[in-house]
């Protein structure tokens, strides 16, 4: 529970990874806030003056103190809200191994996994096959630096794991939408594994989006994208 009262306000859309992380990090901490949907098409003038600098989501407002960027705004989490489950280990390296890990998803593996979504035929199998590598270097490093990872029940989440769940949890409905599989039982063990039981969670099923949904949303977006860059 919060160690003292306030208000919290969350300002995301409901098909944003990085809205996912900050919902699911509230949840962790049990922590009442308001959430507020945003049209990133139609951004609301006070989206803009919360964020002035980025003008995007997500963005945590704390008695009126906006935070911008998600892991600015989870690290803020962890540090103002003190209870379990803290989201860094005690160990100093294996906090630096969560930070190495969280960087290499966002900056090695969420572009590239993102592109197939909106590509086909050789440009399409240039960007499947480096994702499979990217994510199979993923797969062998939690199995490297977290051999003994518990994932049983909420405080066993992590800052680690929300990125994982967040960024990978819909990677089914990807599937369904793209015909593309990048994570398997058989190819990435691991990280298939950690999906698995994270998905499990309450706080987890509290914030994710139904299959359908986000199959139908991909496969029309994706339409809408190919169909543009076919008219360019």
């Amino acid at each position: 529970m919060e160690e003292k009262k306030s208000k919290v306000t969350l300002h995301g859309t409901w098909i944003s990874p990085y809205s996912k992380r900050v919902e699911i990090a509230l949840k962790l901490k049990g922590i009442l806030y308001e959430y507020v949907e945003e049209d990133l098409q139609n951004k609301t003038e006070s989206l803009i003056q919360l964020n002035p600098v980025h003008k995007k989501i997500p963005v945590l407002v704390h008695d009126g103190k906006p935070v911008a960027e998600s892991l600015v705004i989870l690290e803020y989490i962890n540090e103002t809200w003190t209870n379990s489950p803290r989201f860094f280990p005690e160990d100093p390296y294996e906090r630096a191994q969560v930070r190495f890990w969280v960087s290499y998803i966002n900056q090695q593996v969420f572009e590239v996994t993102g592109q197939i979504m909106f590509q086909e035929g050789e440009a399409q199998a240039k960007s499947v096959e480096e994702a499979r590598k990217r994510i199979k270097v993923l797969d062998e490093g939690l199995e490297k630096h977290f051999p003994n990872k518990n994932i049983k029940e909420n405080d066993d989440v992590g800052l680690l794991e929300i990125i994982i769940i967040a960024t990978f949890g819909v990677h089914k409905a990807h599937r369904e939408a793209s015909g593309v599989e990048i994570i398997s039982p058989v190819n990435t063990p691991t990280l298939y594994n950690w999906i698995e039981r994270l998905q499990d969670l309450s706080v987890v099923k509290e914030v994710e989006v139904p299959h359908d949904k986000l199959v139908n949303f991909i496969q029309n977006y994706r339409q809408k994208c190919l169909q543009k860059a076919a008219n360019a």
